[in-house]
This record gives C-alpha cells, structure tokens and sequence, in this order.
C-alpha cells in the first residue's frame, strides 16, 4: 500500500475529558483506517503511485469520487491528529503576532474560527489557513474536501483544522457540536500549527 494508518503520538485515552478514549479509538483505528485502505485502492485504479500528499490534494481530479473523498479523508485526518497535544502548548510569538494582525486578538480568531466550524451544515471541517501572502484565513469545506484541492474557495495552506463530522463527536457530545468545539481549544498542539505556520 502506498500509504499506512498513522500512529498516533498519544494515547486514546491521552485527551480526555475534551475527547473521550472510545471515539478516538473509533475514529482513528475504523474512520481514518477505512479512508487508508479505500485512498491506496482509487489511487491504483487510476494508476497513481506518487507517495507527495500534498501534490495529491492540489493536483486531485475533483470528479473522481473514491480518490476525492477518500484522499481527502486521508489527508485531512493525518493533520488533525497532528494538530491535538495531551499537554498545554503555546503558539510562536510569531504566529501570535500574525493573528494578531489578521484578526484583531487570539480571541476573535478564535471565535471565527469556532463558528466557520459550528455553521457548517452537515459534515465537514473547519480550518486555519495560511495565504501565500503570510496572512490567515478561517473557513471551512463540506466533507472530506481540504484548502489544498482545486476550485475549493477556501484557500492556503491549511495550519490548523478540526473535524467536525458526526462521527468525530457523538458518542461523547451527540447533538452538542459547540461543546465539543470549546473543547477542541484545550488540546490543540500550538507547537505544531506554529511550526506549520512558519514553514
């Protein structure tokens, strides 16, 4: 196979009270799982065997269905569980200073972002991006779509991201999408969006 489930850097258990053990064990070891097997088999339909994730999402062809939606499902969760840390971190100073600029606080970031994520009708992700002029951006797609994909009006390259598809939440929140997106803000990796950010 062209591309493996990633192991996570923590524990299931590692995020509770925000994120319960058992949906993250669902949802890395059955969601993000069946996304693996089903990218690898629409990536050898087609005959492609690049191993550049990046190029895949910004090259996809947006009618191939399986390789659409399932390499997005890859992609995009490869960084969300990037982007989760069992213990507090803080953002760069640099990257402080950007939202900033961009937004006016940390805060009103914050809250933008938070609700790009709880107004998106049905499933979908919310995400933070970078523009190719250093500024940031909040938006959010519709499934499993990402920034990086072609004719996607939600532009650069994506630093920070949150599922917000059913499955990511309802066992432990169920109908409560905005508790489970306060939530999200205790165990993000601002190490990593950080490093995402700058590089």
């Amino acid at each position: 196979m062209t591309f493996t489930l990633p192991q996570l850097p923590y524990s299931y258990d590692a995020l509770e009270p925000h994120f319960d053990a058992r949906t993250m064990e669902i949802h890395h070891s059955k969601h993000h799982a069946g996304y693996t097997a089903k990218f690898n088999a629409a990536l050898e339909a087609v005959a492609l065997n690049s191993t550049d994730l990046t190029s895949l999402m910004e090259s996809m062809d947006m009618d191939n269905s399986a390789l659409r939606n399932n390499g997005g499902g890859y992609f995009n969760h490869c960084l969300f569980w990037e982007n989760l840390s069992p213990t507090s971190t803080e953002m760069s100073s640099d990257l402080k200073s950007c939202i900033e600029r961009c937004f006016g606080s940390v805060e009103a970031m914050k809250d933008e972002f938070s609700k790009a994520a709880a107004t998106r009708f049905g499933s979908g992700w919310a995400w933070l991006c970078r523009k190719e002029d250093g500024s940031l951006e909040v938006c959010s797609t519709a499934n499993q779509d990402n920034p990086l994909m072609p004719g996607i009006s939600c532009g650069g390259r994506p630093i920070l991201a949150l599922d917000v598809w059913e499955h990511a939440y309802y066992l432990h929140y169920q109908n409560r999408r905005p508790d489970y997106i306060n939530a999200f803000w205790s165990v993000v990796n601002w190490d990593v969006v950080s490093k995402r950010w700058a590089g």
